[in-house]
């Protein structure tokens, strides 16, 4: 794959990024002691690890571009970041936001949008993601889709008479749990679990239910109760969650669609993976759920990856060595080509 010789005025090489921390009321601990963030920050619910969302731009953490943000490394190096097809569809918006979420409480209900519906009522991108359990407390649960079936007209009374979370699907989670979350799809985090997401660069949420809690003030938070309404993807599945089989040193098909396809990478100790992406036309993530490994690229670029941290590799990269100096594992995500 060819790619405009942007390198030239601008060296790519494998970027990390300052983590991006939100404070929420619902937040814990668990992101500082992942991260190895000292002195540990208590009420910390999401990291943003690589957004090219407006008003929270992640800015390169390393190499001669720390300081550069998502958007302008975009803008200077185009296809050769991204991929051309990426760059064709998207310009210099980057199509994927990549988080790290810790729920000390169980977070609302809620539904995205799909690409039509959030384009039409907020030119946005819909918001199709995923989710991986990194860490789970005893008996934590999350919900995903319905567990029978119900008209749009049982949603609404459901969700008056505060029963909505009955036709939910519940399922308690334990760490390497994974579900697929596309656009339309009922789903909440609950108490006590700590995920890395990968969705679509969206911020676009649809508030269903939030078990009548109130703010400081005794106010309700806005529950966008029609909005959702036809959103909602109504079938029901017989399970969503995804199954796959662990395969030491091999790559481990966890997700695609049209937005992204996720791989899981565990890696023995001393042994060194080549990943080959000379046809990819497309960054690859990495998103580290433990240990650290050595990553040379075929440009002669290293860089390390430990727990906690993620890492962007540009479009223009055929081939990537990884060495664990450890056991180490690894999300892989990249864009899905149409």
């Amino acid at each position: 794959m060819t790619y405009n010789n942007q390198e030239i005025k601008y060296s790519l090489y494998p970027f990390k990024f300052q983590p991006i921390l939100k404070p929420v009321i619902w937040g814990g601990s668990e992101i500082s002691h992942f991260k190895g963030i000292e002195p540990v920050q208590e009420g910390i619910g999401e990291s943003w690890e690589i957004s090219g969302v407006k008003n929270n731009l992640s800015v390169v953490a390393n190499g001669s571009l720390a300081g550069t943000t998502l958007e302008e490394l975009i803008a200077e190096a185009k296809d050769g970041l991204v991929g051309k097809e990426v760059y064709q569809k998207f310009g210099n918006t980057f199509p994927l936001l990549i988080k790290f979420i810790d729920a000390r409480d169980d977070l609302s209900i809620q539904v995205h949008p799909d690409d039509k519906l959030a384009g039409e009522r907020h030119r946005s991108f819909g918001k199709t993601e995923m989710w991986y359990v990194i860490k789970a407390a005893p008996g934590a649960f999350l919900y995903s889709g319905f567990e029978k079936q119900i008209s749009p007209e049982e949603y609404v009374e459901t969700v008056q008479n505060n029963t909505f979370t009955h036709t939910l699907k519940r399922y308690e989670v334990q760490e390497g749990d994974v579900f697929f979350l596309p656009a339309g799809r009922v789903h909440a985090i609950g108490a006590g679990c700590f995920i890395a997401e990968i969705q679509q660069t969206s911020d676009i949420t649809y508030r269903i239910y939030d078990y009548n809690r109130k703010d400081a003030t005794g106010k309700s938070r806005e529950l966008h109760t029609e909005l959702a309404k036809d959103a909602i993807d109504y079938i029901v599945h017989d399970s969503y969650k995804t199954i796959y089989d662990r395969n030491i040193n091999h790559p481990v098909r966890l997700a695609t669609c049209p937005y992204f396809t996720t791989h899981l990478l565990e890696m023995e100790q001393e042994v060194p993976m080549i990943r080959s992406y000379v046809d990819l036309d497309s960054f690859v993530i990495y998103i580290c759920m433990g240990g650290q490994c050595t990553v040379r690229d075929d440009k002669g670029n290293v860089e390390t990856i430990r727990q906690g941290e993620s890492m962007l590799i540009p479009a223009r990269t055929c081939s990537v060595t990884l060495v664990p100096a450890e056991s180490t594992k690894i999300l892989e995500t990249f864009v899905t080509q149409s």
